[in-house]
């Protein structure tokens, strides 16, 4: 019986700073805050949360790691941006290391998509995929899968079915609470990837430290809590 490629993936990204950018981008970020709030108080409060959350949209962030994880061999490599800094390919646990650039990274994360027919997230349809493919779009990439169509499992795309665990586990948003990764790894009697006291939003502050491969590593920890708590599912509530 043939195996289907199964490929757990997950990124890390980070946001532009704010205080670079051009005057009309500051504006067009701006102005939903400025008609909201209600103080200059209020106002420099949304600013902040604002300036931290710039990461989590491809019109104003860039992926910094990207990992991707074989389910059956349970091996796989972390791409990682380091600029400024020398990296030896190294690797650990089964793990590749290797620094390139943003383009790099996503050329070589669809090379290796095409040859899968499976693909594992958390969160991904709403997140790392729409992520993916803007960046790539940003850079003059086609995609080699389209890892949005077919939302439900059941309308079954044999070339490249997504299963996003959140979406599974919430049936589809059904519940009133979706909970983060880290909640439902603790549900599972998994190790989270927040034990080693790094979390998402460490990463932008991790980066403007040089401290590239902490963040591949927390990637890691990503990738391994996805594929277990993906054998809960398939093994408990796949039907």
């Amino acid at each position: 019986m043939n195996t289907q490629q199964t490929l757990i993936l997950d990124i890390e990204t980070i946001g532009e700073d704010y205080d670079v950018l051009d005057k009309a981008t500051q504006e067009s970020l701006t102005r939903w805050i400025k008609k909201e709030s209600s103080s200059e108080e209020e106002y420099k409060i949304a600013l902040e949360e604002l300036k931290a959350g710039l990461g989590f949209s491809p019109l104003t962030g860039s992926i910094v790691a990207i990992g991707i994880l074989d389910y059956h061999k349970n091996e796989g490599a972390v791409y990682f941006q380091a600029p400024g800094a020398q990296y030896d390919e190294t690797k650990e646990d089964g793990i590749l290391f290797k620094a390139m650039e943003e383009k790099e990274m996503l050329e070589k994360f669809w090379e290796v998509a095409r040859k899968c027919q499976v693909f594992v997230t958390f969160n991904g349809r709403s997140f790392d995929i729409p992520f993916l493919f803007i960046r790539s779009a940003v850079h003059g990439i086609r995609p080699s899968k389209d890892l949005m169509r077919g939302r439900y499992l059941y309308q079954n795309n044999p070339d490249a079915l997504h299963i996003d665990l959140l979406e599974q586990l919430t049936f589809y948003g059904a519940t009133r609470r979706k909970g983060s990764l880290h909640l439902w790894a603790r549900a599972f009697g998994i190790e989270s990837p927040k034990a080693a006291g790094v979390t998402g939003d460490d990463v932008g502050p991790l980066f403007k430290k040089k401290k590239f491969l902490e963040i591949a590593k927390y990637n890691v920890g990503d990738l391994r809590a996805t594929r277990a708590l993906y054998e809960k599912w398939k093994t408990l509530l796949s039907f």
